[in-house]
């Protein structure tokens, strides 16, 4: 009888420890997106820009873009239930124009458990976001 108490007992465990298997999903959101003093194209213009955002292979889509904004804010928050720890959360900042689009600039940080402030120099530019990962 003390055997079949036990063997509960250890399958309990397992059970438990079974449920926590899956330790490196996190659900994550990025946020508070703003950038200072980007620049526009060679020809001096003010940037249109806005951000397009992934988290590994997802893509978030992207935000509005702000006509002749080299300090916008976004509103937008970007959010990935699936992400994982260990991820690359990427974010791309891009200059509208009416023939293509300029790039200014990527952000990639590793995906780590918490909440973080993020600051990205670009070449044209300083962006900055956050993002926090349950």
């Amino acid at each position: 009888m003390a055997v079949f108490c036990d063997l509960r007992l250890v399958s309990l465990a397992v059970l438990m420890l079974a449920s926590q298997l899956d330790f490196a999903s996190a659900s994550v959101r990025v946020f508070g997106l703003h950038a200072r003093d980007l620049t526009g194209d060679p020809f001096g213009n003010e940037p249109d820009p806005y951000v397009k955002v992934w988290c590994g292979a997802v893509s978030g889509g992207q935000t509005e873009y702000h006509k002749d904004n080299a300090n916008p804010t976004w509103s937008a928050e970007f959010n990935f239930p699936n992400c994982k720890c260990g991820d690359d959360v990427k974010l791309e900042i891009w200059d509208k124009d009416k023939t293509f689009d300029d790039h200014l600039g990527t952000c990639n940080k590793l995906v780590q458990y918490g909440s973080f402030a993020v600051t990205c120099y670009l070449n044209k530019g300083t962006f900055f976001y956050r993002y926090e990962a349950k």
